[in-house]
């Protein structure tokens, strides 16, 4: 079978033949119909998020379940699902208290294996490691048991996988994380994947005025397609004092970072209000500080938080993201711009760099 494959850092990825050993008592096999291309796949490429090498790329799937384990109880043959780049064990302490997205499963997952340690991934008979335990950008893939979302088979897939990622980490920061109000006012730094599900999930949560922050017009057009107000093009305005002026000199009640970078999450602490919260969404590469005035902590009351997966309950808030959909209050149609062959898969990773698509997604 063909997966895509990173040798070496800041090097093209390599469509090749893998194998896939049998699934284990707690593994499931799934037969990949669809795959995003993330930019957090991207930061596998450059660096910025470190891995073990040689690995399959991808985290951000939906298939139909071909095989599974002896013990395996929560799927069956056939059944359609998504997979979830943080597994949930439900046993762990951040489970227990209703964190699954911290799941202590998940530094398996972050060293590219499953969560039981294994690589079922093979290499000219070698094992290799696959991306947050997924590695979707395979025409298959075995995965945990506690990776796996069943989901109603008359969901498209290739829009099923976006929820997987982009779509849950970016409407859930805003619902579940930062817990928007309605009537109020939004502020987005990065109109990514992943941004701009925080944009709709913004308008869904009825915010009045909501400001997309970039440097390429592209994505600042899409933006305004999924719910902003107003647009700020950061190459040509100081995004901070934009924002305080179509805020009515305070600032905005909630602030999202959407990009990872020391430097654009002080803008988006900056452009809140007193007592306004900022949540940080974007991964910064290793060592990257960010400095804040000490004296403005208390002052301005602001919170800061972070999200992580939009602090999901994974096999609640996906079938929400589903109802929403099936209902027209998320849009996930309208995020799948490009899609692209297998074969292809460095170009989708070259027109994500270059901002071109809200969303590219590799079919099977």
């Amino acid at each position: 079978m063909k997966a895509v494959v990173l040798h070496v850092v800041n090097e093209p990825v390599v469509v090749e033949e893998v194998e896939l050993e049998d699934v284990q008592e707690d593994e499931v096999r799934v037969k990949m119909a669809a795959s995003g291309v993330c930019h957090s796949d991207y930061s596998v490429m450059d660096g910025t998020i470190p891995k073990n090498y040689p690995i399959v790329l991808g985290h951000e799937g939906a298939g139909v379940v071909e095989a599974v384990g002896s013990q395996v109880t929560t799927v069956q043959l056939g059944d359609h699902v998504v997979l979830a780049f943080i597994p949930q064990c439900g046993k762990c302490y951040y489970c227990t208290i209703g964190e699954p997205n911290l799941c202590e499963t998940s530094a398996q997952t972050g060293a590219s294996m499953l969560p039981n340690g294994n690589r079922p991934f093979r290499l000219n008979g070698e094992p290799i490691y696959q991306m947050t335990g997924l590695g979707t950008m395979s025409e298959a893939a075995v995965v945990h048991e506690t990776s796996v979302i069943p989901i109603d088979p008359e969901l498209p897939l290739d829009k099923a996988a976006l929820v997987g990622c982009g779509v849950m980490t970016g409407v859930g920061a805003v619902i579940n994380t930062a817990r928007v109000q309605a009537g109020s006012s939004v502020a987005v730094f990065g109109a990514g994947g992943v941004g701009l599900n925080v944009i709709q999930g913004a308008a869904v949560s009825g915010a009045n005025q909501i400001i997309a922050v970039d440097v390429n017009p592209v994505k600042l057009e899409f933006a305004q397609q999924f719910g902003a107000t107003h647009v700020v093009n950061a190459s040509d305005a100081d995004p901070v004092t934009s924002i305080r002026e179509l805020t009515g000199g305070r600032g905005a009640d909630y602030t999202f970072e959407a990009i990872g970078n020391a430097t654009v999450i002080r803008q988006a602490y900056d452009s809140a209000r007193r007592g306004g919260t900022v949540t940080v969404i974007g991964l910064a590469p290793p060592g990257m500080d960010v400095a804040i005035p000490a004296a403005a902590i208390p002052r301005d009351e602001k919170k800061l938080l972070g999200s992580f997966y939009g602090s999901a309950r994974q096999r609640v808030d996906m079938p929400k993201m589903f109802d929403m959909y099936r209902t027209g209050k998320l849009k996930l149609d309208e995020l799948i711009t490009q899609t692209y062959p297998i074969e292809d898969a460095q170009q989708a990773l070259d027109d994500l760099a270059a901002g071109k698509n809200a969303r590219g997604v590799l079919m099977f």
